[in-house]
């Protein structure tokens, strides 16, 4: 009985992919508009007259796009793990809160550099652009020690054979949901004991 209350994960499941949804429409605009909105002043000022102002709306496009991202790995992330097994999130390399906290802080660390890129684009005050870039890259450098503090803590199912047979039922077969086989679980527990005696590296098979 207390198993069934993970589905109000739901809930997040579908609030977070409604975020994912509306980033990733706002996005497309963006992009039209500023594809447009780009063209038109090539075509009437001519190309000459572009100034650095249209490369920073193009990375806020991108930035728009991995905020997207962010919030769909979440989502489809949360749905798998308490819901049911799903062949796209084990194709990614999720198998576990450990897992999805990984993939998640990545997408965030390359959203700092695009960040921080943008800035640079614009450089409109040097000295506040030197400060922004101290701040993200403590923020990043955080980031990225947390990974390597953690690498390897999940995904006990997370073996190459299984993603790629993942990849295979979703993209081959358009097999959604994913069945975990007495094999994955034999896997699973020989990758575990090894890790635990040692045998391989703590990331190995992951990513």
């Amino acid at each position: 009985m207390i198993g069934r209350t993970r589905f109000v994960v739901l809930i997040a499941v579908i609030a977070v992919l409604l975020v994912s949804f509306s980033l990733f429409l706002q996005g497309t605009l963006l992009a039209l508009y500023t594809i447009w909105d780009s063209w038109r002043d090539t075509l009437t000022q001519g190309i000459a007259n572009q100034d650095g102002d249209i490369a920073v709306e193009f990375l806020e496009i991108v930035s728009t796009m991995l905020k997207a991202v962010v919030f769909y790995l979440i989502g489809v992330g949360l749905y798998s793990l308490f819901i049911t097994p799903l062949n796209l999130t084990s194709a990614l390399g999720v198998e576990s809160l450990a897992d999805l906290e990984q993939k998640v802080v990545s997408v965030i660390i390359v959203i700092l550099g695009v960040t921080f890129l943008e800035h640079f684009v614009r450089w409109e005050k040097p000295l506040d652009t030197l400060y922004f870039a101290g701040a993200l890259a403590l923020a990043g450098g955080a980031l990225v020690f947390f990974q390597r503090v953690h690498r390897g803590n999940g995904g006990d199912l997370q073996q190459p054979q299984a993603k790629l047979r993942a990849r295979q039922d979703l993209f081959e077969h358009h097999t959604e949901q994913r069945h975990i086989e007495d094999h994955d679980v034999e896997l699973a527990e020989q990758a575990t004991v090894a890790k635990q005696e040692g045998k391989v590296d703590a990331g190995e098979g992951s990513g």
